[in-house]
């Protein structure tokens, strides 16, 4: 990692290290190579070589599905050295508008349409976005086993599943699972309660923290449009004054404290913000400071 002051983590029992914190591309397309190009690097020299995309990002309903992962293949296939400094994430399994499909003919070749857009041979880590209801955990197994055999991705993961599905999923593998994508910030807690983040620690899997500023609502700058989030606005700018960082790092901070060793996934498109962002991972928060954040969050006391 370029940022020497960073404890780097690692995916799953198995996978590659990676910075503990990790740059997402769900607001990437749209701007030009050059632009992208600027921001990529940048996350990288601060220390988040784990870049995360997916196949979806960039469709607004209509159209640009693929958008951000062809942007991304044009800042890999022209920048010299750059995909061997990174570990490369993509998801996929959003069929819009059916909404979702897992199916092996499906997803093997929504793997391949990824690679193919990224300009590369294989992915470090192919995820399924989000659950499909409609396909039977061993045919899902089959694919990710089909993409793994064939050499199109390395590892694979998960991404929105229930604690249930991904164990029905891992049941008909013969191969672990790398990471499970939850939501996860002071406004979104439900990953600690509903055995997410337990079932990570259980079986060695990583959590990849999906929007751990809750959209930019915790980050420097935003304004609490509800009472909730002025209570956690407030006690996270009483921490972060203490250990002179960012809202918005002291957010992450509190992400990246969890025992399971979330890597939360940020996807500012300010280049100077993201040395700000990555000082969270250079504190430790106090155990009463974490939990008192908790308490914010949650608007009652620890029982």
């Amino acid at each position: 990692m370029s940022n020497s002051n960073l404890i780097p983590r690692r995916l799953g029992s198995n996978g590659p290290e990676i910075g503990p914190i990790a740059y997402g591309c769900w607001r990437f397309a749209g701007t030009s190579v050059d632009s992208a190009r600027t921001k990529i690097l940048a996350a990288v020299e601060a220390g988040m070589t784990l870049i995360d995309t997916a196949d979806i990002y960039g469709f607004d309903g209509v159209g640009g599905f693929g958008d951000a992962e062809s942007l991304l293949g044009e800042v890999l296939a022209s920048t010299s050295g750059l995909r061997e400094r990174i570990v490369l994430a993509t998801k996929g399994g959003i069929r819009p508008p059916a909404p979702y499909d897992q199916s092996v003919e499906y997803l093997v070749g929504a793997c391949k349409d990824s690679l193919r857009r990224l300009q590369v041979d294989h992915v470090d880590l192919y995820q399924v976005h989000r659950p499909d209801l409609l396909t039977h955990p061993a045919e899902l197994a089959s694919a990710l086993t089909e993409i793994v055999n064939d050499g199109l991705a390395t590892h694979v993961g998960v991404s929105n599943f229930t604690v249930a599905q991904t164990r029905a999923l891992s049941a008909h593998l013969e191969f672990p699972l790398l990471t499970t994508q939850p939501e996860f910030s002071l406004s979104c807690t439900d990953s600690i309660t509903d055995g997410t983040l337990d079932h990570a620690m259980e079986q060695g899997i990583t959590p990849l923290a999906w929007s751990p500023l809750a959209g930019g609502v915790l980050g420097a700058g935003a304004v609490a449009t509800d009472e909730r989030t002025v209570e956690i606005h407030r006690a996270l700018d009483l921490v972060a004054a203490d250990y002179g960082v960012s809202r918005g790092a002291a957010a992450l901070a509190w992400v990246l404290a969890h025992p399971s060793g979330a890597v939360p996934i940020i996807g500012t498109q300010r280049v100077d913000r993201m040395a700000e962002l990555v000082a969270g991972a250079t504190i430790q928060l106090e155990r009463s400071d974490w939990y008192d954040l908790l308490v914010a969050s949650r608007g009652e006391p620890m029982p």
